[in-house]
């Protein structure tokens, strides 16, 4: 299987996509969540809103994460609009999102055309406590469909997971499990393209290439598309793959 990673604005390089190019869309967009009010929302770095006080790791900050809740739904909208428009029929759009953001992310699924189809939790054990309330131990995917989904797959996948965030090699703030992420490229055929427009570390590339798929991916930060580059050049290759310094 093969891989390309683009370097620089999702949108920009969605618009130049040629139509009908990709057969999945499976992305962790920047939530700008963090907060009840535009305040806790904006003002806030992404690692202060998502890393544990005091915590032990040195992880790099991600831009995109000061948007307020409309000019976030506008701004996920025009993506998933260029994303529809590069997908296959039966495509089928999968998006993390967060207690806060989820509404208003499957409304921007819809409006850019995607059927929106469900969404699907994410369990986390290892999680934030709350005192005094409920523990915060889940993540949505708000997935959707262009068209319908095929029907001629024989295929059934889960519709819940259960899996801590990576600790002991994490190298993302908010870095998704392999193990789920190879559940979900399965979405899309066998051999066909899977398209991450914030592919972050890179770990759906990773997974699309472990489940025989391509991958295209698009990182806006300079710092981890080198890190998802190492990632994938690593899983092509099959070689052992070590960060050191202040990535690790």
């Amino acid at each position: 299987m093969s891989y390309t990673l683009h370097r620089g604005d999702a949108l920009t390089v969605l618009k130049n996509l040629p139509e009908e190019s990709v057969n999945a869309v499976i992305t962790d967009p920047p939530y700008n969540s963090g907060g009840r009010t535009s305040s806790d929302r904006t003002s806030r770095t992404a690692r202060a809103k998502y890393v544990t006080s005091g915590s032990a790791h040195d992880l790099q900050n991600f831009p995109g994460e000061n948007r307020d809740q409309r000019s976030y739904r506008s701004w996920l909208t025009a993506l998933l609009t260029e994303a529809y428009r590069a997908s296959t029929e039966h495509t089928v759009a999968l998006v993390f999102t967060d207690w806060r953001q989820e509404p208003t992310t499957s409304d921007a699924l819809q409006m850019a055309g995607w059927t929106w189809s469900g969404t699907i939790p994410w369990i986390k054990p290892a999680s934030r406590p709350r005192k005094g309330g409920f523990k915060q131990s889940a993540e949505f995917i708000t997935w959707g469909v262009k068209g319908s989904l095929d029907k001629n797959r024989d295929l059934y996948l889960p519709g819940h997971f259960i899996a801590s965030q990576p600790r002991k090699d994490q190298v993302h703030i908010t870095q998704k499990p392999v193990e789920i992420m190879q559940h979900l490229v399965r979405i899309c055929p066998e051999g066909g393209t899977v398209l991450d427009p914030f592919s972050g570390s890179g770990s759906t590339g990773v997974a699309a290439l472990r489940e025989g798929r391509r991958f295209v991916g698009v990182e806006l930060s300079s710092h981890y598309a080198e890190v998802a580059e190492r990632r994938l050049r690593a899983e092509l290759t099959q070689d052992d793959f070590v960060l050191a310094g202040p990535e690790a």
